[in-house]
């Protein structure tokens, strides 16, 4: 009987359990769902109007990169007037909100990002379009939130969806949109109870996105070879190329990020300044490397004829424009960036460009962002599952090359990349350092030379 009665209390816990699993699934099917619908339909307006601005303007040929002048100097005033939590890249804004603000973004941002990014990318700003969406996506969901009094961790929960939904339906990659959405908030570390709302927002704002005509990434065919011990090596070496490439763009745009703050002179004459350096971009190097370069990233995959230096080029016009008060995100451009250098990697070791360009593409996405799980999928998404095991390996080196520095800077590096890298805290905030920073080589040597000597006595 007592065996019974225990039986019977394990049961119905086991089933009280469970309904309240299927009440959780219910509930952020449930929001999911909305997340998504909401996100994709607004995401696809703000594309769509996008490329419409894009088309209207090019009618006036070259001499519409003269509207860059007016167009920075609006985007920087228009947010910081009306939106400045807004300013700068919008990826950033969001996860910063996140860690700090307890998910609270400001629903004026939307409608501020939207206008201000597409002013910028319409006069020929290098950046992206995928940061205003992840704001976009991130603001409604806290909108939401606030109707249905949400708690702070829900309502975290929830922004976290908007982000996914924003990438997903930017670049019509469902999986990766939805994972990098949760895989760039903390470095080392993934929290699996937002992955399933995640997964419903992405999708269901990837199709909402496409059944409006939003445009995505163009899609590729490439002959991705067989899995082989030296294209194994080749794609260890490219990972290391490619984590190298991620810090100099990084470092890019945070030294003309410096630079430009460091200058002595009226914040309104800083995004005139901006607009000459674009327009004298142009003017020696022609026009692909303002606005978003797709029909460059484009060409590399497909094997084309890409300049030596276009991913360096790229880079410092995507930090100048977003340093000079320019809106837009940094993803597109280090797509571009990416792809620009695999194509220059291919070329320089007799390699096929257009698989080098594909790994690139994924390979700098994953050192600048520190987000090689959704860059692996990103790649299977575009240019099919063969290429998983070369991006795998060229993302995850890439990854640990590039080190602890990001686009994000509002990322949380939760654990360090090697042990001689540890977290520590420094003047109050934690942060990860050298295991031995402050150390001579001297004391360093002796140490690790003590510790081997130390074990060959004990042996003995």
């Amino acid at each position: 009987m007592v065996e019974y009665t225990a039986v019977m209390k394990m049961d119905t816990k086991i089933v009280r359990d469970e309904l309240w699993l299927l009440s959780s699934i219910l509930k952020w099917s449930f929001f999911s769902i909305m997340a998504g619908v909401v996100v994709g339909a607004v995401a696809a307006g703000f594309l769509i109007a996008l490329d419409w601005t894009i088309e209207f303007i090019s009618s006036f040929s070259n001499w519409r990169y003269l509207l860059l002048f007016p167009a920075l100097l609006f985007s920087l005033y228009f947010v910081r007037l009306l939106a400045p939590e807004a300013a700068g890249h919008g990826t950033e804004k969001v996860i910063d909100a996140v860690h700090r603000k307890a998910g609270v973004i400001d629903i004026k941002v939307v409608p501020v990002k939207l206008i201000a990014t597409i002013v910028t990318i319409a006069s020929g700003g290098s950046a992206g379009k995928e940061g205003p969406c992840a704001q976009i996506g991130a603001g409604l969901m806290y909108g939401l939130s606030k109707i249905f009094r949400l708690d702070e961790s829900d309502r975290k929960k929830l922004v976290i969806c908007g982000i996914s939904a924003g990438f997903s339906a930017v670049f019509g990659t469902p999986i990766t949109g939805s994972v990098f959405g949760v895989e760039v908030l903390f470095v080392g570390q993934m929290f699996y109870d937002v992955l399933l709302p995640s997964f419903i927002s992405g999708i269901v704002s990837c199709f909402t996105a496409s059944y409006l005509g939003a445009g995505h990434l163009p899609e590729f065919i490439i002959d991705v070879p067989i899995l082989a011990p030296s294209l194994i090596g080749w794609s260890l070496f490219a990972g290391v190329f490619f984590g190298t490439v991620s810090v100099f763009h990084i470092e890019c745009l945070n030294a003309v990020e410096r630079k430009f703050k460091s200058l002595r002179m009226p914040d309104w004459q800083k995004p005139l300044l901006g607009a000459a350096i674009l327009l004298a971009m142009f003017l020696l190097f022609g026009d692909q490397y303002l606005g978003l370069g797709m029909e460059t990233l484009g060409n590399a995959v497909r094997g084309g004829n890409v300049p030596i230096a276009a991913f360096a080029l790229k880079s410092f016009a995507m930090a100048v424009t977003l340093s000079c008060g320019g809106s837009g995100g940094v993803l597109t451009p280090t797509l571009f960036v990416g792809a620009a250098a695999g194509s220059f990697f291919g070329n320089l070791f007799g390699l096929d460009p257009s698989i080098t360009s594909a790994l690139g593409l994924a390979g700098v996405l994953a050192g600048s962002t520190n987000t090689p799980i959704a860059s692996t999928i990103l790649a299977m998404e575009l240019f099919g599952a063969p290429i998983a095991p070369f991006a795998g390996l060229v993302c995850s080196v890439s990854y640990v090359v590039a080190g602890h520095r990001s686009l994000y800077p509002s990322q949380v590096m939760l654990r360090p990349k090697a042990r001689t890298f540890v977290r520590r805290s420094v003047n109050g905030k934690p942060r990860i350092t050298g295991r031995f920073e402050g150390l001579s080589y001297g004391r360093i040597i002796r140490f690790y030379f003590d510790n081997i000597l130390n074990r060959i006595v004990k042996r003995k």
